[in-house]
């Protein structure tokens, strides 16, 4: 049943005052701790899950690393000051942290969870591994598929970004390295984007005739000035323009 245009008007306001609440709290020029962006990461942050290497540096992985499925996406519960922080880790290191049935799955079920989590204050996107946000749909596990098993893997990305995009709570994505097609839309979803200054974005699928399946021109549309759009359409965009253009709220 739809909502009522007042009770929606009063979510989407509800919805806007959190997330200026923190904007405000980032501060212009700020920047999220390196330990959300993967650099590094406190004793004892975690409340559950992947623990830090000795010393307190993350792990790194080569792309040619192979991981168990159940660990392509780890969910992580900040504790102390930052607790009512979750942070969804994508990690499938060998590819490129791109969907794949099995991530999407996990992905769906996370958000389920968390948006009737009560405790859930924020939620951060973010990548476990180094250089890749994520590079869009798994073409390579997509390209085995037969023409009936697309379209349902195509609506299931889109569904799940939709989600992410309407969660009650603000998101942000800290992008470090390639956001490329679905990865972009991913990243888009999020109420507020937080990018290296060695990041780069685009919608490179273009390039294959593959029109964006998750939404993003509206989102781009809305995010974006129209000449940036278009720049997104077929390349990579570096740099400072992003941030002119709305992609990128805080750029480090």
């Amino acid at each position: 049943m739809a909502a009522a245009p007042g009770a929606l008007g009063a979510w989407q306001a509800g919805r806007a005052r959190l997330v200026a609440a923190c904007c405000a709290r980032l501060g212009p020029g700020s920047r999220l701790p390196d330990s959300l962006m993967g650099r590094q990461v406190g004793p004892a942050m975690w409340a559950r899950g992947w623990a830090p290497a000795a010393g307190g540096a993350a792990p790194r992985r080569g792309y040619s690393s192979e991981v168990k499925t159940e660990d392509e996406l780890r969910v992580r519960y900040l504790e102390e000051e930052n607790r009512g922080i979750v942070v969804l880790g994508i990690n499938r290191a060998y590819a490129k942290n791109s969907f794949s049935k099995n991530l999407i799955k996990m992905l769906s079920k996370a958000v389920d969870a968390l948006k009737s989590d009560k405790k859930v204050r924020t939620i951060i996107v973010r990548s476990e591994v180094p250089g890749i946000f994520c590079a869009g749909a798994d073409l390579k596990e997509r390209v085995k598929m037969n023409s009936s098993e697309v379209g349902p893997f195509v609506s299931k990305i889109r569904a799940v970004i939709n989600e992410i995009a309407n969660l009650p709570v603000p998101t942000i994505a800290a992008i470090d390295g390639l956001a490329l097609g679905g990865g972009l839309e991913l990243a888009l979803a999020c109420d507020i984007r937080v990018a290296a200054s060695s990041a780069k974005m685009g919608l490179v699928e273009t390039k294959l005739a593959i029109i964006p399946g998750g939404g993003t021109f509206l989102r781009v549309w809305h995010s974006a000035s129209v000449n940036e759009g278009l720049c997104l359409q077929h390349a990579l965009c570096p740099g400072f323009p992003r941030r002119v253009a709305g992609l990128v709220c805080f750029e480090e």
